[in-house]
């Protein structure tokens, strides 16, 4: 497979936990070796630091910076909310991952117009840079979330008409396919809930659970991924691919990572926009949402994208955490075989991306 052999492939928000990963799996060549593989963010920090790791210097010195350019891996410093400085870092662009965005609930709901500005402006000055510029762009890949199905809070509601904008460019950008991709919760990554617990357990507890009831999909950074993998091999354009993954309870998540540890849980009541259980796919989508392989893809609403339907939608009801629970035993399991628990000990701060 050579999704990616001898392209462009440009990754914003690309020192994030998904970035990182993407980016492994691009410079393995396992999709075919890229051209190039640009890291666009506003962070000079944590680029600096994933230049260095990438290039394997002893040193961190900033003189790595200077052969930026004549690198497979270049990083590129730049913001989505910016148009001239999107429409700078799409010019020569085959493939575009949109992995920028506000994705922490509660700072969402404080600083609404700050996710409106990365999740919503950002998209749209991708596809206004592609379609003003006449760029020749082949995929664009909006990276999504489960809190944009039914939204309750800023952050969803902000993924949610991120998706509408990908989805709609395809009417008037037809020379490039823009896809989505939604997905729920993220073992281990940056800002999520396992490195909470971790962090609660080396303090000796309590471990903070919002509510016992609370349920959340489990999906591993590599899965994650592999969405997006999918989703450029096989998605039409206006599709949006939902990956196929288990569900636990929280508080079994809690107690399988305490293991026969003296620690307490705490019930501190559900934050301000969450859910009880995230839903990936509504009762609305399910009519139009057909199963290819490991994963489902959303067909859009529009008339002019909609393909003709030939077959029965693979979902009767909306596809929520809620369904089907993996028992303590298997959670328990599930974060071992991802290396999220290895013989019991804790794995320190920074494990978890290597």
């Amino acid at each position: 497979m050579s999704l990616f052999g001898n392209k462009t492939v440009v990754i914003t928000g690309g020192t994030g936990s998904l970035g990182k990963v993407f980016t492994r799996r691009l410079l393995s060549g396992d999709a075919g070796l890229p051209k190039k593989i640009i890291i666009f963010s506003r962070d000079e920090a944590k680029q600096h630091f994933m230049r260095v790791e990438y290039q394997q210097k002893k040193k961190v010195t900033d003189e790595v910076i200077y052969h930026n350019f004549e690198q497979l891996l270049e990083f590129r410093i730049g913001d989505v909310r910016n148009y001239a400085s999107v429409c700078s870092v799409l010019k020569n662009a085959d493939i575009v991952v949109n992995g920028a965005a506000l994705k922490q609930v509660p700072s969402c709901e404080y600083f609404p117009f700050e996710a409106v500005q990365t999740n919503i402006t950002g998209a749209e000055n991708i596809v206004r840079a592609i379609r003003e510029n006449d760029l020749k762009v082949e995929t664009v890949v909006g990276v999504s979330t489960d809190k944009a199905c039914k939204p309750v809070n800023v952050m969803g509601m902000s993924k949610a008409l991120q998706e509408r904008i990908f989805i709609a460019a395809n009417i008037n950008s037809s020379s490039t396919r823009f896809i989505c991709v939604r997905y729920g919760n993220v073992l281990a990554s940056r800002g999520s809930v396992i490195p909470l617990f971790h962090e609660q357990i080396r303090n000796n507890g309590p471990l903070t659970i919002t509510t016992e009831d609370m349920t959340r999909f489990l999906l591993p950074l590599e899965k994650a991924v592999d969405t997006v993998f999918a989703a450029v091999a096989d998605a039409a354009p206006g599709e949006t691919f939902v990956p196929l993954v288990p569900a636990a309870r929280m508080v079994d998540v809690a107690k399988a990572l305490i293991g026969d540890r003296n620690i307490s849980t705490v019930v501190t009541g559900i934050r301000p926009g969450e859910k009880v259980h995230e839903i990936m796919v509504s009762d609305e989508e399910a009519w139009r949402t057909f199963q290819k392989g490991d994963y489902y893809a959303i067909q859009p609403m529009l008339p002019e994208l909609a393909p003709e339907q030939r077959r029965e939608a693979s979902l009767r009801k909306e596809y929520s955490s809620g369904d089907s629970l993996l028992t303590l035993d298997e959670t328990r399991e599930l974060l071992k075989r991802h290396n999220l628990m290895i013989d019991g000990e804790i794995k320190e701060e920074g494990e978890f991306l290597r």
